[in-house]
């Protein structure tokens, strides 16, 4: 019996291959993308599940919700690890560092260029081809030689679909026939008549959550382009995903990348746990079946599968809806009026003297209360800078008093970055201290903000509620109790703090919203957010193949994902560089 079951398994793998080899075979000669010469070297297949924590996924097997992943584990054919992503917890810096082992200075989702008075968000091409620009140079992209699907930057990849870094570039439609492949998907009838079904589906569930909530006032709100969104994200773009990477796994490509965003975009709205969000796990659980299906019984090449996600997500309190205002108006309340008053009195009778003098004896009694907002020494710096700059004069040179009130904010989920204009040069705290008296203590004060960040000279400064540390090149001191003492790892997180800190492009005030040990306070409208420290938005997960070639555990930052990833594989770009023929190809 056993001989004869063994033999039907075989019988229905030899079948199954022929059926793969007929109907991709015939989508490669379309497209005019050939199978690659096989060198009996192991590749590898990353699939990026955005946004999902260690802590939902083991939720979400637990439930049930991803039967197909659950069995590869407890059958050990991958193992199950959490790393650390690091400081800012956003796709941009986690898909940078995995990519090119360099996510220096992405301060976040979005920010601000003070020089050049520009603000970059990681949703256009534009930016994130200039960023990938930056962080490749000098370096070999993991994906040299093989394929990018639904990513932010491209690895090097000599095929990008649905990649942001590669939109608008010649090699899209050079290398895929962009509409080609798009038709080329459109003529499996039994997949187009899946993604209307699910589609159709979709939009149905979320006209019913409509009629809901407008007789519930807890359900989340609903708009017109949640569906569309929905449907674009987690039916259509990963249907093409799907089948882009089955038909590469044909082909033999020897490196292959493919995010899926479905789960991210749902979670913030919903919850990283709601029946919606695990829902589209139950869903991307199918897609790794279809995956790791088709590179065991088509095997041109051996690959090695990996199964990861960028950054984890938080429970969040939207800022907006516990305090009534957004983060940008509570800065103008501490800074408009008197931006407006003192801008006007710079203008027309300079600083005089007389006033310095008072200003500095006010900020000396300051220095003398024991149990002030702001800490000593970033008053003594104030002091310090406002006695060497007597002279109205010299504030003018170094400061355009005219734009005191031009303030920039930039929110990544829990983290946001404050921009003065008043110089396009980045701000001491002793400068902010002194433009805006007021606004130092009200943020660190603020119960929805959970750390002040700034720079003074060569050290980074943490100012928290009831303490302040400073850190600096080789050494740290602490005024009071330790910032971040309520996180997990406090030596980790001020080193990821400070790092972020120290890029050019950080905020003159980096701040990081309040962490309750359950939610985090979001300065976004999401019930559920990443960008900065605390819960399971700083614990992505990777499930790998045991063995021992991959030391998933101890990872620290999403550039050292990068160094243990091309360890193991690094030798095939070499092979994979002698197959491109295009002298364009990087």
């Amino acid at each position: 019996m056993t001989w004869l079951l063994l033999r039907i398994v075989d019988l229905f793998n030899a079948i199954a291959a022929r059926y793969y080899r007929r109907k991709f075979g015939t989508a490669a000669r379309q497209l005019g993308r050939l199978p690659y010469e096989q060198d009996g070297r192991r590749g590898f297949i990353i699939i990026e599940i955005d946004g999902l924590a260690h802590h939902y996924l083991r939720k979400a097997m637990e439930g049930g919700n991803m039967p197909y992943l659950t069995h590869l584990i407890q059958r050990r054919r991958l193992r199950l690890a959490r790393w650390r992503c690091g400081l800012p917890s956003t796709t941009p810096a986690s898909q940078a560092g995995i990519l090119y082992g360099n996510n220096w200075d992405i301060p976040g989702f979005r920010w601000y260029d003070k020089e050049t008075q520009s603000s970059i968000t990681c949703k256009l091409p534009g930016p994130v081809r200039a960023i990938q620009e930056r962080i490749s140079a000098g370096r070999a992209g993991l994906l040299r030689g093989g394929s990018s699907y639904t990513n932010m930057f491209d690895g090097d990849a000599r095929l990008a679909l649905f990649t942001l870094s590669a939109l608008g570039r010649d090699r899209l439609f050079e290398n895929v026939r962009g509409l080609g492949f798009l038709i080329l998907f459109g003529l499996g009838p039994v997949r187009v008549v899946k993604m209307i079904g699910l589609s159709l589906w979709t939009w149905l569930v979320y006209v019913v959550k409509r009629f809901v909530a407008m007789w519930v006032p807890s359900e989340p709100h609903f708009t017109f382009f949640g569906p569309l969104l929905e449907i674009f994200n987690n039916v259509i773009f990963r249907e093409v995903t799907t089948f882009s990477v089955m038909l590469d796994i044909y082909r033999g490509m020897p490196a292959i990348y493919a995010s899926y965003t479905g789960y991210d975009e749902i979670a913030h709205h919903f919850g990283a746990d709601s029946c919606e969000a695990f829902r589209a796990l139950r869903s991307l659980d199918k897609q790794i079946r279809q995956i790791d299906r088709i590179q065991q019984i088509y095997m041109r090449r051996e690959y090695d599968l990996y199964v990861l996600s960028d950054h984890g997500m938080t429970p969040s309190l939207p800022f907006c809806r516990a305090f009534g205002e957004t983060l940008q108006k509570s800065i103008a309340s501490h800074t408009g009026q008197e931006v407006h008053t003192e801008e006007r009195e710079w203008e027309s009778e300079g600083l005089p003297e007389a006033r310095v003098h008072f200003l500095i004896d006010e900020i000396r009694g300051l220095e003398e209360r024991p149990h002030g907002a702001l800490p000593a020494h970033l008053l003594r710096a104030t002091r310090q800078r406002l006695e060497e700059r007597v002279l109205a004069e010299a504030l003018e040179e170094e400061w355009d008093l005219n734009r005191r009130d031009d303030i920039v904010v930039r929110n990544s989920g829990s983290l946001s970055h404050v921009y003065l204009n008043v110089t396009p040069r980045p701000m001491e705290l002793s400068e902010v201290a002194l433009l805006y008296p007021t606004l130092l203590e009200s943020l660190v004060a603020h119960e929805g903000i959970g750390l002040v960040v700034g720079r003074q000279g060569e050290e980074v400064v943490l100012a928290g509620k009831s303490g302040t540390l400073w850190v600096g090149s080789t050494r740290q001191r602490l005024e009071g109790n330790h910032p971040l003492a309520d996180l997990p790892d406090p030596d980790w997180a001020v080193e990821q703090v400070a790092r972020v800190a120290r890029f050019p492009h950080a905020g003159d005030l980096t701040l990081l919203g309040d962490w309750d040990g359950e939610r985090v306070v979001s300065f976004e409208e999401q019930v559920a957010s990443h960008g900065g420290l605390g819960g399971p938005q700083d614990w992505p997960f990777i499930a790998f193949p045991p063995g021992g070639r991959l030391a998933a555990r101890g990872i620290q930052n999403a550039e050292e994902m990068y160094t243990r990833l091309i360890r193991v594989h690094g030798g095939y770009r070499a092979i994979a560089s002698k197959l491109v023929k295009d002298p364009k190809f990087p």
